[in-house]
């Protein structure tokens, strides 16, 4: 009872604050990576109370926002084990907006982390809440803009753990997989010094290229291309988070993320480390580019 009410303050933050270029609410999308990445929640290891708490508040801001459900409560248990870790009810929570279109764009960011180790919470700000606040944020845009083709937007479970929340979704897809003709995959979206988001995919999705060029600067953003080729070995993207489970399906990807920095899969991964004038444009990229594709999608057939 006292995490409910506590969750339920916590979502009803007034839905005031500065917009990006109206794209976003910057308040609400810095609200939510707070919240996640609060000590509370322990780290967010699948299978953990703090990871329950933060199904709690993300199914909240699902209902908050108005997203639609195929399941109840948005939800999709599987389980999965691994040498690490055996989790039996690990927990995606998918909703979307429904388009004009059956075809469907798929918006994923996990919402799981590393938990705590030797009595330390790794907050996971970065990896990944930062891309749970853009995926929410994105949620809240297509809420207000009604798209031309179904958006899924899938909070996963488990990707620490070797992408086992979006292996569960595309073995159990709430629509046929051929309906998807995209996925947008958010992981790390907030703290960078250059003002650089990595557009990683291109290299396997050639068509999507021209899209990318054509999303223009934000004032404390700008997207770059790479991290894609093989023979980069460790510096390609490709396997490293939840697209690469789209990918193994031949569903046309793009993952986008920040290169490695020094709190990565520390404790110092925490909100008061993220960068607040980067991370805001950073999403409205990721927004602008899910804009321009929702408008091109059946051209990429």
């Amino acid at each position: 009872m006292k995490n409910i009410l506590v969750l339920a303050i916590l979502v009803a933050l007034p839905l005031l604050g500065c917009s990006q270029g109206g794209v976003l609410n910057k308040q609400q999308l810095l609200h939510d990576v707070k919240v996640l990445a609060a000590d509370s929640m322990g780290g967010r290891l699948s299978g953990s109370e703090g990871n329950r708490m933060a199904q709690d508040y993300i199914q909240q801001r699902f209902k908050e926002i108005g997203l639609q459900a195929y399941n109840k409560d948005y939800v999709q248990h599987f389980r999965f084990e691994n040498k690490r870790l055996t989790v039996d009810k690990a927990t995606n929570l998918v909703g979307f907006i429904p388009g004009k279109s059956t075809k469907a764009i798929v918006i994923t960011a996990h919402y799981d982390h590393v938990g705590t180790r030797n009595g330390e919470v790794y907050n996971g700000a970065d990896d990944n809440a930062s891309g749970v606040g853009a995926l929410l944020a994105a949620a809240t845009y297509f809420k207000q803009h009604q798209p031309k083709h179904t958006i899924i937007f899938a909070a996963l479970d488990g990707e620490e753990q070797g992408l086992q929340g979006a292996k569960a979704f595309v073995a159990n897809p709430p629509v046929p997989l051929q309906n998807i003709l995209l996925n947008v995959n958010m992981d790390m979206l907030s703290i960078n010094d250059k003002g650089e988001l990595y557009a990683s995919g291109a290299y396997n999705n050639p068509q999507l290229k021209p899209y990318l060029a054509q999303i223009q600067p934000r004032p404390h953003a700008r997207l770059v291309l790479g991290h894609d080729r093989p023979e980069q070995q460790h510096d390609d993207w490709t396997n490293q988070s939840d697209h690469y489970a789209f990918f193994k399906q031949h569903i046309p990807y793009m993952y986008f993320g920040v290169e490695d920095h020094p709190h990565y899969h520390q404790p110092s991964d925490e909100y008061r480390n993220i960068n607040t004038s980067f991370y805001p444009d950073a999403a409205a990229l990721v927004i602008d580019f899910v804009k321009l594709m929702d408008r091109n999608l059946e051209k990429l057939k």
